[in-house]
């Protein structure tokens, strides 16, 4: 069980306050609401369950999963493979930036706590959130299953505000998001637990379509 530093520190890594800039991205959100896609929050819920189930439990969360482990060996080769995995399934130039540039940030910042592994990650262009985020987990003695929690709630909130930006919504809307779509996340982590090498893919078409074509949009609010 997690004991009470463990959750701090997670509560800690997961918050929207982490200064690694989870907040300026939508990660196609914003063109899928542009184009006329998602319009109201019962789109938004099934927008991000769509992302959540054929997206992040089938390629970030195994890879993350995976990268704890390495981790948590010293393995620095296999810590590399999964990086570069992951970074290889990154289907536009504006999701590779956006993992690299927060993989980065959340380097520089474990850096700054006194982590020093993460030193080499700084600039590395195979950086992602998933490698350094798994390290953090790691090395702060935050258990695999509530790492791989707070992994998917991190991404589900910052996705929750990018809609209440956008579509808009009101604060409430966006709280009742967070209510149901954070009651999938507990079977989806026990899915990606389950995932073998082999079963690990993404088949997120919309969201491709709609990173892509966010690179070009002409007004925006969130980064390229």
């Amino acid at each position: 069980m997690i004991n009470d530093l463990a959750l701090l520190r997670l509560l800690q890594l997961v918050s929207p306050g982490l200064p690694i800039g989870m907040y300026s991205y939508s990660q196609g959100l914003e063109r899928a609401i542009d184009d006329g896609l998602v319009t109201n929050a019962d789109e938004v819920e099934e927008w991000l369950e769509g992302l959540l189930k054929q997206g992040l439990t089938q390629l970030d969360l195994p890879i993350m999963l995976r990268l704890f482990d390495a981790w948590t060996m010293a393995d620095q080769e296999l810590v590399m493979q999964w990086s570069k995995t992951l970074m290889a399934y990154r289907e536009t130039s504006e999701l590779r930036a956006e993992d690299r540039q927060t993989g980065q940030a959340l380097a520089k910042l474990l850096v700054s706590l006194e982590l020093d592994e993460a030193h080499g990650w700084q600039r590395q262009s195979e950086a992602t959130l998933a490698t350094l985020f798994s390290l953090a987990a790691v090395r702060w003695a935050i258990p695999k299953r509530e790492a791989a929690m707070g992994y998917l709630w991190g991404w589900l909130e910052n996705q929750v505000l990018c809609a209440v930006k956008l579509v808009p919504l009101g604060q409430v809307a966006g709280q009742r998001l967070l209510i149901t779509l954070a009651a999938k996340l507990p079977e989806q982590v026990n899915l990606a637990l389950l995932l073998a090498d082999d079963e690990i893919g993404s088949s997120a078409f919309g969201l491709a379509l709609a990173s892509s074509r966010h690179e070009t949009q002409y007004s925006r609010l969130f980064r390229s």
